[in-house]
């Protein structure tokens, strides 16, 4: 049987979630007008520890852990009214879960106990960073020589790894004040001289980080509250018990993480797509424009916002049927998980620049929310691993498989 409806304690999630959004992230909004990009991360500090206080990262940290979630469904529950509302705050407190997500899939349980203690609490505002990107692309971290692939190297000193490189786009990882994110797990290579598969490792590290060197702050098109830093790590120290899951093994560690995160994207982007439809409806049934009628009187307006509500709708569900093939762990969570990704994130540019279409030149003001949403939107194929440079690269590989069953994600195989 196929059933979308939502239990009850998911409903009272939904509904709570977006109280809290409406109340309390709203109010962060004005954190965006700030004129540099640290200031902007550091005054939405205290909605952070709001959320932190309200349980809201404990339900993203699964109950095996320690934690109050019971699965991706609810974390697209909670995403959506939360990203609606206030992107930027969001991807911090999400950008933070995908920092934990190697400890959540690779940690051994003493780790995990001893790494995200700080995370199940209800107070202050802990932050993680996954850092796997940097500068020169991490499109093809995999790249034997001549090519690059993960050029951040670990090495072992006595009971310690010493780390060197450098990283960007790491949501967070420099911290509120430069000394680091609370725990950073760190992509690198362990061996120069194995086979790609088998040479990177994931390492974390904890705050304070004695060797991290902060570059800038990546001024940002959208998610204008949001710390994205470009920085070094120069002879950083790790413990040799730091090695998240096995040695050699980041590769997949890595991909594992963001498999569970593509199905997240998704639902960023009907998050957007749903901010900009409820704008752009209310303006269509109270705005003449000069005429006699409303113009959702007008028949093309009216199909434009029928467009952009099927779209909404269908990559909703692409995405909670993602979430669902995760929380199973169906064959097939792979492949949806990257076609939700591709899906809500490059429909939800689409929308909402059709959105502005039915609105018209007021759109382009500042005083509605158009210009925040597209910059944030614009984010969403290029970011959680690039459409075009790694997830449809995903299923091409899917594809080219021998034993690939092109019915088995539908469940018609």
């Amino acid at each position: 049987m196929i059933d979308f409806t939502l239990t009850a304690q998911q409903r009272d999630l939904q509904l709570t979630s977006r109280k809290f959004a409406r109340e309390v992230l709203s109010e962060a909004k004005t954190a965006e007008l700030l004129p540099t990009p640290e200031a902007r991360f550091l005054a939405t500090r205290p909605t952070y520890e709001a959320m932190v206080a309200a349980g809201y990262l404990r339900k993203c940290i699964p109950a095996p852990a320690g934690g109050d979630n019971a699965g991706m469904i609810d974390m697209a529950l909670l995403a959506e009214e939360f990203y609606s509302v206030n992107p930027s705050v969001t991807l911090t407190m999400l950008g933070t879960v995908l920092g934990l997500l190697p400890i959540l899939l690779g940690g051994t349980p003493d780790q995990c106990q001893r790494l995200l203690a700080p995370f199940l609490k209800t107070s202050g505002a802990p932050l993680a960073g996954f850092c796997s990107s940097e500068p020169g692309g991490s499109a093809n971290a995999a790249s034997p020589p001549p090519g690059e692939g993960v050029r951040t190297t670990a090495t072992r000193e006595g009971d310690n790894w010493v780390i060197n490189g450098r990283k960007k786009w790491v949501s967070s990882a420099t911290g509120w004040n430069r000394e680091g994110a609370d725990v950073l797990c760190v992509v690198c290579r362990t061996d120069p001289a194995a086979a790609p598969e088998a040479a990177m490792s994931v390492i974390a590290i904890e705050r304070p980080v004695a060797g991290l060197v902060f570059e800038r702050a990546i001024d940002t098109i959208g998610h204008r509250a949001h710390l994205v830093p470009q920085f070094a790590l120069r002879n950083v120290a790790a413990p040799r018990n730091n090695l998240l899951g096995q040695e050699g093994g980041g590769l997949a560690l890595t991909a594992a993480a963001f498999t569970g995160t593509a199905a997240l994207v998704g639902i960023f982007g009907v998050a957007l797509m749903r901010a900009a439809f409820e704008f752009a409806l209310h303006f269509a049934r109270t705005e003449k424009r000069g005429g006699v009628h409303a113009i959702i009187e007008h028949q093309a307006v009216g199909y434009a916002l029928a467009d952009a509500k099927t779209t909404i709708e269908a990559a909703r569900y692409l995405s909670w049927r993602a979430c669902h093939a995760l929380d199973t762990q169906s064959p097939a969570a792979e492949e949806l998980a990257v076609q939700a990704k591709i899906l809500g994130s490059e429909a939800a540019v689409r929308v909402i620049t059709d959105l502005m279409r039915v609105v018209g030149v007021e759109s382009y003001d500042q005083e509605t929310p158009f210009g925040g949403l597209l910059g944030d939107a614009l984010a969403l194929p290029i970011f959680d691993g690039g459409n075009l440079g790694i997830r449809r690269r995903q299923l091409h590989m899917m594809f080219k498989r021998s034993d690939y069953d092109p019915l088995a994600a539908s469940g018609a195989a």
